[in-house]
């Protein structure tokens, strides 16, 4: 059986590099230099978006944005997609914009516009505030559940220190993912859209998913009496569910793997997300979350024994 919890401080300076390193990466190459935490795509700051694809063979972007630099469009950001496929974010564009835009981009070449969206920057801010609130209301809702479902384990923890570090767990899943992401918006120009969000809400959704199935086991041993103390019942139930936790995020990461490769550009960076998301979210329910359980307990003991000593 592994010492799980008897090796916690290890897994917390790891967890802590890793968050701290993440809210670096953030704040300097994120807020310090742009002003925004991410670098938001057109969902948050409104724009548009034009997805085409050449008959014959792909020119080079530079050449494509050498179309585009006369039109007054703006520094378009191009990106490949697929064999032929282009992707343009522009500033927002009005229809007769857009339409000279196709039009210049023909010159290089027969096309197709597979795809068109326009988002003013009103509507962008719209979307980040109910992106914001979406992801607080679900750790607001995590909270309660947890501590609703696991009201009756009152001893030796209480019911709310589950929810609590459940929560710490979730920010811990999300923060580190959101790093790595402005490491690569600052180096790959990689944007934050809608879909980042989506990811972000799955990723919460999977990892509290695997934490209460641990908690679960806790409860239950705890009620058999399982362990000499409450140390020893949460490290038996670690081991118990952990080859369980493994292989499920194993599957799941290992078809994200295949999208990640084969799905296409449009999805290339969500499969990464969710990557990142299931690894470090199994890491945390099973190194983090229920090893804070027994350090708030080591400290409610000592409390007792400071006391007691007086």
């Amino acid at each position: 059986m592994i010492n799980v919890v008897g090796r916690r401080k290890i897994f917390y300076t790891f967890s802590i590099l890793l968050i701290g390193a993440g809210i670096f990466s953030t704040l300097y190459w994120g807020f310090l230099q742009s002003g925004h935490l991410l670098r938001f795509g057109i969902d948050f700051t409104g724009g548009s978006f034009i997805e085409i694809e050449f008959a014959q063979a792909r020119p080079e972007a530079k050449a494509i944005k050498d179309v585009l630099s006369g039109l007054g469009l703006g520094d378009a950001a191009v990106q490949s997609a697929g064999d032929r496929g282009i992707i343009i974010r522009t500033k927002d564009l009005d229809e007769p914009s857009h339409q000279r835009a196709l039009q210049a981009l023909a010159s290089l070449g027969a096309l197709e516009e597979k795809k068109f969206d326009s988002i003013g920057p009103v509507v962008g801010e719209e979307l980040k505030g109910r992106a914001y609130l979406s992801i607080i209301t679900v750790l607001f809702l995590i909270v309660i559940y947890i501590a609703f479902a696991f009201r009756k384990v009152s001893r030796p923890v209480a019911s709310w220190k589950y929810g609590l570090a459940a929560i710490i767990a979730l920010f811990h899943d999300i923060f580190i993912p959101i790093g790595v992401f402005s490491v690569l918006g600052h180096y790959l120009g990689v944007e934050i859209d809608l879909l980042f969000v989506t990811g972000l809400l799955t990723i919460l959704g999977f990892s509290v998913h695997d934490t209460i199935v641990v908690f679960d086991r806790i409860r239950e041993n705890l009620r058999k009496g399982l362990g000499e103390n409450f140390k020893d019942t949460v490290n038996i139930s670690i081991n118990q569910t952990m080859t369980r936790s493994i292989n499920t995020s194993l599957t799941v990461f290992l078809t994200l793997l295949a999208i990640f490769i084969f799905g296409g550009e449009s999805v290339k960076y969500f499969s990464l997300l969710l990557m990142i998301g299931v690894f470090f979210g199994t890491y945390s329910s099973i190194f983090v979350a229920s090893s804070l359980l027994v350090t708030w307990e080591d400290w409610r003991q000592k409390r007792i024994a400071k006391k007691m000593g007086k």
